[in-house]
Order: C-alpha cells, then structure tokens, then sequence
C-alpha cells in the first residue's frame, strides 16, 4: 500500500497538486453560494393547501401561531392540519400509507406534503423567492 501511494506521488507533476486543489476548493461552491441565496430570500411564508388542484386555504406561517384545522377532501376521507410556530404538517388523516402524516414538519419555501389518495397538497411558498420549474 505505501509503495503504490509512493508510485502514485512519483506520477504527479507540480501543477497536478495545483489542480486537484483548485477542483477541492470548487467543489464547495455550490454549497456558498445556495447557502447565501436562501439567507437572502426575506418575505412571508405562506403553506398553500390544495385539494384535487384547487386551492383551499392559505397561511401566513409568519403570523399565525398556532391552528388545527380539519379537512373533508371527500366521503369519508379526513385530514388534519397542524401549524405551529411557522410549520405545518397533516397531523392525522385516514389514508393507507400515511405518506403525509410521515413526512413530518415542513416549513422551508418549495418544501412539500402530499396525501395522493386524498390529492391534498401543501406547499409551503416565500413571497418574492423565485418559483423553480423542472421541465
């Protein structure tokens, strides 16, 4: 193991070291520069509940402190809403996998829970963020 580390250095030349510093130190650009768009992004945060589509309610995660609302996407189908200090989660629902109940607390802009046999969707948005599109 040592001779082949040896062999190894033998191989590169002095600009080789100056390389491979130059691809470490680039690889930690992506995470400065998202880092320092997300502090940027200064605005309310709103939790958009949509059912089949449509939206249903919005909430100013900034303003309200705390709620539990219950939602009847249709017969007897149920889903309950908890928000609590700027986070939002479906706190029970019916439904067989319980995806939504599972992905816990959400409270970053473009986060996302989703009950797909109640199609109820909430989505957390920041006025004035920019909105991503994959296409």
């Amino acid at each position: 193991m040592k001779q082949t580390l040896q062999g190894f250095f033998r191989l590169l030349k002095p600009y080789d070291y100056l390389i491979i510093l130059v691809l470490i130190i680039g690889s930690f650009l992506p995470i400065i520069l998202f880092q320092s768009h997300a502090q940027s992004q200064t605005g309310a945060r709103y939790a958009i509940i949509r059912i089949n589509g449509k939206e249903v309610d919005r909430f100013d995660l900034d303003k309200q402190a705390s709620l539990e609302k219950t939602y009847y996407p249709a017969e007897g189908q149920y889903n309950i809403i908890e928000i609590d200090n700027g986070r939002i989660r479906v706190k029970e629902d019916n439904s067989p996998d319980q995806i939504a109940v599972k992905t816990g607390w959400i409270a970053k802009n473009g986060q996302t829970s989703i009950c797909l046999p109640h199609k109820l969707v909430i989505e957390i948005k920041q006025s004035g963020a920019e909105d991503y599109f994959i296409y």
